[in-house]
Formats: C-alpha cells, structure tokens, sequence
C-alpha cells in the first residue's frame, strides 16, 4: 500500500542563538503543499529568498553542514533536518531571520517536541522513496571516513566512531527504525574535544555556545588560560573536569551520546538527498563531509533513476489482478489480450505486466529471422492496461469499452523481444470527464524505457 506525504497540522516558533554565529534567530516552521520537501527560506533578506535541502547547494562542513544558493547560505542545518525526517515529515517551510538555526542544547529535542505538539497530517500525493538495489559506498581516503549503503525494505542507520583517544574510545549506535529516532536519538547532543573548543574559541566561533548545548571531551591538560575563556563562553564561576573525562557543564543522557549525536547527524545530512531512502546507512566514522559527499552521491543517483521513470515494484508478488481478473474486465481475449497481470493501482496511476514470449502469434510474421514486437502492439498493450485503470472503479466493467481517440508524442526507444517482461506504467494526466480520459503511458523492459506515449481514450457504454 503506497504512503501518503505527511506535513505539519500548524506553524510552530522556536527562538535561540545560532551556535556558531552567536547571533539571535526566530525560526517559523510552516505546512508546505506536496512535493514541495523542504525548503529554508530567508525572511530577513530582500525577496525573501529560497534554498531547497538539498545536497547539490552543499558549500562548507567545517564545523556543521552549510547550504548557499545564490549567495545566500545557511549554516548548521542538520539538526532541524534530522528532526524533520525523524518525525516521518515530507513538506515543511524553514523560515529564518537569520542564517543559522538556533542551536537550543545542541540536539534536535526541541525541534521533534514542537513537531509533536504542533501535529502532523498525511497530505493527498503519494510518498517517493529510493530504495536501494545495490551496495553504494563513499569513502574519505583523508579521514578514513566510510559510508555504505545497503538493500533494506526500510531505513535504518548505525554509526560507528573512533576518534583515537582513550577519554571517548569506541562508540556504537545503530536505528533499526525511523520511529526509534523520538525517543533513542533526538536528544543527543553536539560534542567537541577540548583542543578543537580552544581553535573554535580563538577562530571566533562557536558564539552561541553556552553551558547547555554542547558536550565537551577532555583530550588534553586543561590549562589556566584555557579554564578562564570556558568560564566566560559558559559564563560559568568555575568549570572543572569529571572523572568520566568531560567538562562539567553538562551530564551525559547516554554513554554512547556521542555515536547516538553522530547517527542524528547522518540522518540529518543523507536527509539532503532529497528523497526518503529505502537502506541500511553503515557509517564508520562519519562526518559532515563524508555524509554530504555521499548525500550528493545518491541523490545523482536518484535523478537518474527519476530520469529513466522504472516503477518499483516486487515481481513476484502477487499481482492485484490476474489474467482471469482482466478478462472479466476487458472485452478483449487472446490472441490480442496483451496485458497479464496488474502489480499495482491507485487513484492515479497503474502497473502492468506482458510477458512477451516465442509463442505470440505476430512473432510468425514480424521477422521470423529476428522476431521483434510490432511497436504498435506495445501501444496497444499499454492502452488495454489504461482501460484496466479506467474500469476498475465502474460497478459492471463488462459493459463498457474503451476506445482510443488521439495517440501523441509516441517514441520507440529500444527493442522489445521473445524473454522480455514489458512492464506497463501508466499515469492519468488530468482528472476525468466526461468519459474521456488523458494519460500518459510508458513501457519498461530490462531496466530501461523502451516505448512512451500521450493517449486520449473515451469510455463508452456498450451494454445495457
């Protein structure tokens, strides 16, 4: 059964410091229309403009993920994003007055706690997913960084972190859900190890950073200078460091916090694919860079596999109907019965099934040295197909046709042959009336669009 898009039942505000600016932000979430994903817009700046979540606009991962289109960027993205996809949202609107989400204490807690209270609702489209056929992988030969991708009929993540010092060690976290991310993942907070804090102090950064948003490991001697600037970005009489080895402004929610912090943030980054992805993510040491570059990996994938339209979907299942199903439903029979199962329907599109065997008739004549299927027989194999989509939902099918009346923008891009499985899309383009019925009709065979075609057909009464 296809899922629906969801979005937000109502707008919700949160307000707070962007972590690296150091400056004030009111933050809107809104409820977007379908298909519009999610999209940071730029209140404080003339026209107000846009940028999608999207790896392509990806320009720095110095110190969190950085978005600019247009000259226009927006810093430190990926927890809002792994909120949104961790709360199963497809459309929302990010407005901000400034450049940087507030960065609250530093996890993504009160983004998902604001999305529960403000409600989500499913929307009319269909959801999208790309699932993944095969193993996709990324490796950063600088850091060691790997992230694979690997076949699972869900998503599901685990983060595996070794920063080499004896005060963090090894770290696992694994998700085998989405709907684990609420209450195992949301409240895991940023962290940094002291001599990266000291670069970030004297870099100027880190000027939202207060007692609450961050974890801070202690790899090295904490030295009297070093102690008087954490008491000033903390604002804080003393800070000392506990025998766990981290400073004392926060207490940990887990021992594996900082792999748990990691998983959120490749949940929040592979969220800039922008598609919900059907894997397992397998991440070794992973980092904005790595997550981003291999965001960007997959969604070029996508495209392509947007570009080439192949309907997904489990050959072997069975189907919604058999051929006994369509004969009940259409007047045709064989020879010319050209469709043999239906894999799937809904409001407004359906898949179909030719198993285009040596055995077909037209095979004696059209060419007995190299048999090929008449392209106009294909059309017809995906018109019979739209008359299954058409009649499916009239009370007595039997007693009605339908008649093409205008084929447009017809292209034979390859082949079809004896062995092949023709798989049948096909689209309604508008609603319909009046009888008539405006699709549009694609033919699949071994991975790749073979036939395409507009078509205009008229249902007709032809029984009483």
């Amino acid at each position: 059964m296809s899922e629906k898009q969801k979005t937000l039942k109502q707008e919700f505000v949160l307000k707070g410091k962007g972590l690296h600016t150091g400056k004030e932000v009111i933050m809107t979430i809104k409820p977007a229309p379908v298909n519009t994903g999610f999209v940071f817009v730029r209140v404080d700046l003339e026209g107000q403009p846009t940028i999608e979540a999207d790896a392509a606009y990806v320009t720095s991962t110095e110190r969190g993920t950085v978005l600019e289109k247009k000259g226009v960027k927006i810093h430190t993205c990926e927890h809002i994003l792994a909120a949104l996809t961790g709360m199963d949202l497809d459309n929302v609107y990010i407005e901000l007055n400034n450049s940087e989400p507030p960065i609250m204490d530093g996890s993504s807690k009160f983004f998902v706690e604001a999305i529960e209270k403000a409600g989500v609702v499913e929307q009319e489209a269909v959801r999208e997913y790309f699932t993944i056929k095969e193993i996709i992988s990324y490796t950063d030969p600088e850091t060691g960084s790997e992230i694979t991708a690997i076949p699972s009929d869900h998503f599901e993540v685990m983060t595996m972190v070794d920063f080499g010092t004896k005060v963090l060690g090894t770290q696992n976290a694994t998700m085998k859900n989405i709907s684990e991310f609420k209450d195992e993942f949301s409240n895991s907070r940023t962290f940094s190890f002291l001599h990266e804090l000291e670069t970030l102090l004297d870099a100027g950064l880190i000027k939202g950073g207060d007692i609450n948003n961050a974890i801070v490991y202690v790899d090295k001697e904490l030295s009297e200078e070093t102690l008087e600037k954490l008491k000033a970005v903390f604002n804080q009489p003393e800070v000392s460091v506990r025998p766990n080895g981290i400073l004392d402004n926060v207490n940990l929610y887990y021992p594996n916090e900082a792999a748990r912090h990691k998983l959120l943030d490749v949940v929040g980054d592979l969220t800039l694919v922008g598609v919900k992805l059907k894997a397992k993510i397998i991440a070794n040491k992973p980092g904005h860079h790595s997550n981003t570059q291999f965001a960007k990996k997959l969604n070029k994938l996508y495209k392509l596999f947007k570009r080439k339209n192949i309907p997904e979907f489990n050959i072997d299942q069975p189907p919604v109907y058999n051929i006994n199903d369509i004969m009940r439903m259409l007047p045709h029979r064989p020879p010319f019965l050209l469709v043999d199962k239906i894999m799937e329907i809904d409001d407004k599109h359906i898949i179909g099934v030719k198993n285009v065997t040596i055995n077909e008739p037209f095979f004696v004549g059209h060419f007995p040295s190299e048999p090929v299927m008449p392209g106009v027989l294909q059309i017809e194999a995906m018109a019979q197909t739209g008359g299954i989509f058409v009649l499916e939902n009239v009370e007595d099918p039997q007693n009605y046709s339908t008649y093409l009346i205008k084929l447009d923008k017809v292209k034979h891009k390859k082949k079809v042959v004896p062995g092949d499985t023709l798989i049948l899309k096909i689209d309604l383009l508008e609603p319909i009336r009046r009888g008539i019925v405006h699709m549009q009709g694609y033919g699949y065979c071994n991975g790749q669009m073979v036939v395409e075609a507009e078509m205009m057909a008229q249902v007709v009464k032809t029984k009483d």
